[in-house]
């Protein structure tokens, strides 16, 4: 069947996203912070080490609840992570960097926005469109509220409050879903299947949904999507909780990702 004109809008933006100065693909470090003084430059000794520049770039002071920037030649900025929205970006040459904040530990993601013109990179690449996979859930609360503590790729592990479920009979199996979040307009789960480690990249797959009306969800996992970690060493990606591990194939949305360097 010919794939919908929406899901080819969806497919060339993840493809446009793969590739622009600001892909995943263009990190080139993740330095944690300590609270106080953290050195930015290409010294040895930097808290925050850069591949090229002066030895002393600034200085990230972190402490009292506040974080600032500190440049050797400039005006010091205060800086917002990622915790509430999109985080300032500081720029240096072809580098910048930004913090994010991972349960209240911060840590410094640097890029280089000129990475594509290295690396040669395959485009994504997708299951066949199928519209058996776009799935009918009910959505049912959860009584009381289950909190559950959701590993990332590092190793650590974040609580998580969870009060609804999709359940839904999938493959002759009965599934129930937890969502990873749940937004006014959207809900993200975040699954392994079958697939995973072979077709489909290995710590699972995320999928955004719109949120739920009358006690109904659409799952389309013809929109599956790879994480993150997919791409890069330097992120931090939730796993799926032991719910979400499927006991079947799901032969939809994004195949495993081939490295081309």
């Amino acid at each position: 069947m010919p794939i919908s004109e929406s899901l080819k809008v969806w497919q060339d933006h993840r493809n446009a996203e793969l590739t622009s100065p600001d892909s995943w693909l263009g990190l080139i470090g993740l330095f944690w912070l300590q609270p106080g003084i953290n050195p930015v430059g290409s010294d040895a000794n930097a808290i925050v080490r850069l591949p090229c520049g002066p030895a002393v770039l600034g200085y990230l002071f972190w402490g009292d609840g506040t974080l600032l920037w500190r440049p050797e030649h400039g005006e010091p900025q205060a800086l917002a992570t990622d915790r509430s929205g999109t985080p300032t970006i500081v720029d240096f040459e072809n580098l910048s960097f930004f913090v994010v904040d991972r349960e209240g530990q911060l840590a410094v993601r640097l890029r280089d926005r000129n990475w594509a013109n290295r690396r040669n990179v395959l485009p994504l690449s997708y299951f066949a469109f199928d519209p058996a996979w776009i799935v009918e859930a009910n959505w049912l609360a959860i009584e009381p509220p289950l909190v559950m503590e959701v590993p990332n790729v590092s190793g650590e592990l974040k609580p998580v409050t969870v009060v609804s479920r999709a359940v839904v009979d999938i493959a002759g199996d009965r599934t129930s879903w937890l969502p990873m979040w749940v937004g006014k307009e959207e809900v993200c789960f975040v699954f392994r299947d079958r697939t995973s480690g072979k077709d489909s990249y290995g710590a699972g797959r995320f999928l955004k949904v719109p949120a739920a009306v009358d006690g109904k969800i659409w799952l389309d996992f013809n929109r599956a999507y790879n994480p993150p970690c997919a791409f890069t060493s330097f992120a931090t990606c939730p796993l799926p909780p032991p719910e979400n591990w499927l006991p079947f194939a799901v032969p939809a949305g994004e195949r495993k990702w081939q490295d081309h360097p």
